[in-house]
């Protein structure tokens, strides 16, 4: 009912003053974010194949260079045109090896430094079981010596055998790493070297970890550079710790005895020794 009359009366509602909503789809944030999306998908790609390179390196470094080595380090040795260690026939009151009786009364052949990069001796630690013979070869840069060929004798050091130090140098870790066990040694323990000759048998005598910069360790007296020379040592050198070159871990020794390769096989190669 309105004011002055009779009857009713349609009375229209409130008016909206906002504007009526678009159907069109507000597209602006959904596109940023399906971008965003993209470009973290597009990392986590990178990262993943990263992953996987840096795995595969890691796998080819630590595990595959070192059944290479190894491999390669075995044929060296088995190609070595040497005098063959003689293996006598068993007989009724003898079987087994002849064991070479040492020679310590007479000093010990030596053979001539050789080129870079031939083998000229082979290596043996009893306390190693299960380790292979393996080459010694002249130099000991990586690339020709170290990665390929197994352990490297320092140019200028003595031959074995010979008065002064006898200094090589071996990988710890990859490339055959022929020095893997270099920290079990102990004192007096025997370290065999042969040429195609000759038996050397020395004996650890200390073991150190020094510096990089610490070369007198391989010095003809080592530590005491410029002294004369009177015993007949060898030195061990390799990477420390375990996957650093951070230091170095030294192994010296002095030879015990030498023995004609034509006498038999040391009895600290033998089995039981």
């Amino acid at each position: 009912m309105t004011e002055g009359g009779t009857g009713t009366a349609t009375t229209p509602g409130p008016r909206s003053d906002r504007p009526a909503r678009s159907s069109r789809p507000q597209r602006g944030p959904s596109r940023a974010r399906s971008r965003a999306y993209g470009v973290v998908g597009v990392l986590g790609e990178l990262l993943i194949t990263f992953g996987v390179l840096l795995f595969a390196f890691l796998a080819w470094q630590l595990w595959w260079t070192d059944v290479e080595g190894n491999r390669a380090q075995a044929e060296i040795v088995r190609d070595l045109d040497w005098q063959p260690v003689p293996t006598p026939e068993p007989t009724a009151t003898a079987s087994g090896p002849l064991v070479a009786q040492p020679r310590r009364d007479e000093a010990p052949p030596v053979i001539e430094e050789p080129p870079h990069g031939t083998t000229f001796a082979t290596l043996q630690v009893p306390r190693w079981a299960g380790e292979p013979e393996r080459p010694v070869s002249q130099g000991v840069d990586r690339p020709t010596v170290l990665d390929v060929l197994g352990i490297g004798h320092y140019p200028g050091t003595a031959m074995p055998g010979d008065v002064g130090n006898f200094a090589l140098a071996g990988h710890r870790t990859t490339f055959g790493r022929p020095f893997h066990r270099v920290e079990e040694l102990q004192v007096g323990d025997p370290i065999v070297v042969r040429t195609p000759d000759t038996w050397y048998v020395y004996r650890v005598t200390s073991t150190q970890v020094v510096l990089p910069s610490q070369v007198e360790v391989i010095a003809p007296v080592p530590d005491q550079p410029g002294a004369e020379p009177t015993e007949r040592l060898i030195t061990l050198t390799t990477c420390h710790p375990m996957f650093s070159a951070r230091e170095r871990f030294i192994v010296h020794g002095t030879l015990d005895y030498w023995a004609p390769v034509t006498d038999g096989t040391p009895a600290e190669l033998l089995p039981g020794a």
